[in-house]
């Protein structure tokens, strides 16, 4: 049954744990012999894979199937470009749906601690389109104690999640947007990529592509799965 805007989207299951290579960040065209597993190994198959990471403790199941995320939350603007692709033949996956969520700009996740009174700011699905691309409006994520600024993903293809992981923001980037108002009225982090614990598992490899456009940042990353 097709989803509409503003309806919730079933689970079924969900992958814990660092373990597994899902993440994919470059390659669209791959050669028809060698495809498969064994083809991304030897290079046929230009798709990059970092590792699968862990779900985290903020995770709310049934999120509205939308692009706007921010439920008028203020923070500097940011546009998600998430592109889902086949990590065995590196083609474009269309109708996946393409779960996130992460802390607003003052560090609180919705339905947890400050933002326990609102269960839905800073959460959202979208499905991709023919070209396997989701796109997301938020803002900025703040930071909280203990961790990087890092963006919660889940990919489910055909009601099977296939795909758990985190991205991040180069430091330096952060450390631009952090000047301004409202991040500004935090202080300092404490948590930078280089010492964030679930960062060293691979999240290098899981680093958006930050590009400024107007007030706004727009964030890419290809993200291959295998279904």
């Amino acid at each position: 049954m097709a989803l509409v805007e503003g309806t919730k989207l079933t689970r079924r299951g969900s992958i814990l744990g660092l373990g597994g290579f899902l993440l994919g960040v470059l390659g669209w065209k791959a050669a028809e012999a060698g495809a498969g597993p064994a083809g991304v190994a030897s290079g046929t198959v230009s798709c990059v894979l970092a590792p699968e990471q862990t779900e985290g403790p903020y995770y709310i199941a049934g999120e509205k199937l939308r692009r706007n995320i921010t439920e008028g939350r203020p923070g500097v603007p940011l546009l998600l470009r998430l592109r889902v692709v086949d990590a065995s033949t590196c083609r474009p996956i269309k109708g996946a749906a393409v779960d996130i969520w992460h802390a607003d700009a003052l560090g609180a996740y919705s339905g947890f601690g400050s933002g326990s009174g609102n269960r839905t700011f800073m959460r959202g699905i979208q499905r991709t389109d023919r070209t396997g691309l989701a796109r997301f409006r938020s803002v900025y994520p703040g930071w909280y104690q203990g961790r990087t600024v890092h963006i919660h993903v889940k990919v489910h293809v055909r009601g099977n999640v296939v795909h758990t992981g985190q991205l991040y923001f180069p430091d330096s980037v952060t450390d631009r947007v952090f000047r301004r108002k409202p991040y500004s009225r935090r202080g300092k982090r404490t948590t930078r990529n280089a010492n964030d614990f679930v960062f060293a598992q691979g999240g290098r490899r899981s680093l958006l592509g930050l590009r400024k456009v107007g007030s706004a940042y727009v964030g890419s990353i290809t993200l291959g799965v295998s279904r």
